[in-house]
């Protein structure tokens, strides 16, 4: 039976640190549109206090966990025990997003000192967490991180990295605007 918690306490946070995967899940407002449910991995998941988490979005072909974040803050972070004993934990929370460009950028990839490029850092305030019993996750063997998404951006220049991700991830699927320009900015 699925028990549910105010806050992050020292298990939960034992828990999320032990993972190597996690899911981010969003939605648009309304009746149309796409659900977004997104596989993370790397160091790319912070528990900054109780109720507040922060994630590094490094980047990719699609841009709807930020135009969903954006257009209504909604956001469900999932993780599962791939080994051990079973175990599923969503957090669910009302996000924001700084991307590379914008004031503040700096400050919140701070707290992802191993990483020198990302499209953004998604913050959230959890206002529930939840877990479960996770019997029907497989056992999975962890054997390492990919390293292509991180590779594919160390040959470019900061300049280069900035247009390639302007280019290609102006807008969601569903036509929500995506990574904007901020004015004055190169």
């Amino acid at each position: 039976m699925a028990k549910f918690y105010d806050q992050i306490d020292d298990r939960i946070q034992a828990f999320i640190d032990r993972q190597k995967m996690f899911f981010i899940a969003t939605a648009p407002s309304g009746d149309d549109g796409s659900v977004n449910l997104s596989p993370k991995g790397y160091d790319s998941f912070r528990v900054i206090g109780p109720n507040e988490v922060a994630y590094l979005d490094l980047g990719g072909s699609g841009i709807e966990t930020l135009a969903h974040v954006r257009q209504n803050g909604r956001i469900t972070f999932m993780f599962c025990a791939f080994e051990g004993a079973a175990n599923i934990l969503r957090l669910y929370g009302t996000a924001q997003a700084v991307t590379f460009e914008e004031p503040g950028f700096a400050e919140k990839l701070a707290l992802f000192p191993d990483f020198p490029k990302a499209r953004a850092v998604i913050t959230a305030k959890i206002h529930k967490c939840q877990d479960s019993c996770g019997w029907g996750v497989p056992f999975y063997e962890f054997k390492g991180e990919r390293d292509q998404l991180v590779r594919v951006n160390a040959h470019r220049s900061d300049e280069e990295w900035a247009a390639r991700r302007y280019e290609s991830n102006a807008q969601s699927i569903d036509g929500l605007p995506g990574l904007i320009k901020p004015e004055g900015a190169e």
